[in-house]
Order: C-alpha cells, then structure tokens, then sequence
C-alpha cells in the first residue's frame, strides 16, 4: 500500500528542516525523510559561530538536534530512511525508500546536500572537526593569529586560503602540480599575498597530532623532500560532491552534479520538484543560506500546491 503526501522532504540539513518548519506551518503535513548522515555536514562541525541568534556558539550537532525538535513541534512526521529510487514522469512523484516502502507526493523538496571532498588520510579523519575542516568560512574564526594550512588549487581553495589570510599570521598553501587550477586573477592575488606560502608540486602525507592538530607532513614530489610545517589548522579545499546521483536521469544538473534551478527560485525543470541547501549551491554553502533556501522551496511548494488545486 502506497502513502499519498501533499510534501515530502528529502535531507536532514538546515535547508530540509527549515523547509519542514516553513511547510508545516502552512499545513502542508511534511513528511521528512533524514537520509543517512541526519543533520549532514554539520554533524562534523564543533563550534558554530556565525549562524545568527546564538551569540555563545554552538556544537554542529546540538543545532541540528534544535532544527529537528522544532520541525517537529509545529507538525513535522520526521522519519528515519533512505530515498533509494525516484520516479518524477507523472504529475504525482513517487519514491521510494529504502527500496521497500512507497510514497507518492504532490510536491517535493530536495535538500539532500553535498559531501566535502577529502584526501583520504586516515589522520584527517581522525582530526577532523579537531583542527581539521573542509570549510575555512565556517571554522576560520577558530583559528585566528594561529599558523594554518590549506591544500587546493581551485578558485575556492585560493578564496579560502586569502579569506585565512586575513585572520592568520601565514597560510601554507600545498599544491599538488606546479601551477593551479583556479582563475589568473584568483592567483595572482594569492602570489601577491604576503603571508600565503605556496608549496608547489607537493602532497599531503600526513596530518600530524594525537588529539588536535599540531603540524602537516609535506612531501615534495621533484626533490622526494619531506618535512612537517607546525600549523594548529588543517584545511581541506578539493571540492564538494553534491548528492544528486538519484535524480541525474529526471533533473537537470551541471557538469559538477549540481541541481539547477530557476533563477530566483527552488524551482527544477519538473514541476512540483524543488532543491535547496547544498545541492544546488555552489557558491556560498552555509547553513544560513541553506536555511534560506529551504525558506523558499517551502514557500514554493506552498504556491504550487495552491495552483494544483484549482
């Protein structure tokens, strides 16, 4: 027996849950399903700083324990599961989850995000959200008048990198070849930045500390010279990979796998199919802008409904 729901939401970020408060509010009678990494990218994030409204900070998952018990106190039905299969050819979109149980929705919100990309390096991940961080914006603050590191050659990792410099006595760039990836313009301003030393032809071997980050091993691939570079954060800036791979055969994405939406809206090319947070931002990634999406997929969703009534 199939479930018929006027708005399923996919994604347990900050762009899922504020778009369940929006919709259930407006009587939508969301149904949330969180995916597998509930809360998502802020689940490895200790202190949050610059989401407004908490002026002491607060851990990644602590905030994400407050969006949920708020979306489900004004109606939310939260539900535990995995969207494993879509089918959005008719006017009713049907998933399925877990590949077992089958809903039907009237309207559907994407919020399923990205996943950082990392080196592999066993000792990232075990200092991860303890000196090491894929996200200079969020956790840069963190690290002010301390030594810092960030490997990337993108134009992200130089806004990051020149974003580190403001903050932090030297930067130690590591470039993986001998010349970057990014935009000139986005080079030229890291070259011309006093304290950003760039490691060119340079790897990541290890990031070195037991409980916190305390340097990062460096080898060079011309001379096989390596050394550690004693530095309090390790960032990581090689990209992000968006959660999209189920909808690529009914969504538009880009050459990244983002999903695109209109200008100015949440809207995707199939009606009633909405995006927010992460997966379809490229740019900005933060929690409040991916609570602001979330915003206006609801609002969206809200509109269209009204539309498909009549």
């Amino acid at each position: 027996m199939t479930e018929l729901v006027n708005c399923l939401i996919i994604g347990a970020g900050p762009a899922g849950y504020t778009a369940a408060i929006y919709a259930a509010r407006a009587n939508l009678k969301p149904v949330l399903y969180t995916g597998i990494e509930p809360g998502g990218q802020l689940m490895t994030t200790t202190d949050v700083e610059n989401y407004p409204g908490y002026p002491d900070a607060i851990t990644g998952p602590k905030m994400m324990d407050d969006f949920q018990k708020q979306a489900e106190r004004v109606g939310t039905d939260v539900r535990f599961g995995v969207v494993t299969k879509v089918d959005f050819s008719g006017n009713i979109h049907k998933l399925w989850i877990d590949e077992e149980t089958e809903i039907h929705a009237k309207t559907v919100i994407i919020a399923t995000g990205a996943k950082a990309k990392w080196l592999g390096l066993p000792s990232e991940q075990h200092l991860n959200g303890s000196g090491v961080s894929a996200c200079a914006v969020c956790d840069g603050f963190l690290f002010k008048g301390k030594e810092v590191a960030i490997v990337g050659a993108g134009d992200t990792a130089c806004e990051e990198a020149l974003y580190l410099s403001n903050l932090c006595p030297t930067v130690h760039m590591i470039v993986r070849r001998s010349e970057m990836r990014a935009s000139k313009i986005m080079q030229d301003r890291v070259i011309a930045k006093e304290n950003i030393i760039v490691y060119w032809n340079s790897e990541t071997e290890e990031v070195v500390g037991e409980n916190k980050v305390e340097a990062v091993r460096v080898k060079n691939k011309e001379t096989n010279e390596t050394k550690d570079i004693k530095v309090e954060g390790f960032f990581v800036a090689i990209g992000h990979k968006p959660n999209s791979d189920i909808f690529k055969d009914w969504l538009d994405l880009d050459e990244a796998g983002y999903i695109i939406t209109q200008s100015g809206s949440t809207k995707t090319k199939v009606p009633g199919v909405f995006a927010a947070g992460d997966v379809q931002d490229k740019i900005y990634r933060q929690a409040v802008t991916s609570a602001g999406t979330g915003c206006m997929a609801a609002l969206d969703a809200e509109r269209y409904l009204a539309e498909f009534a009549h």
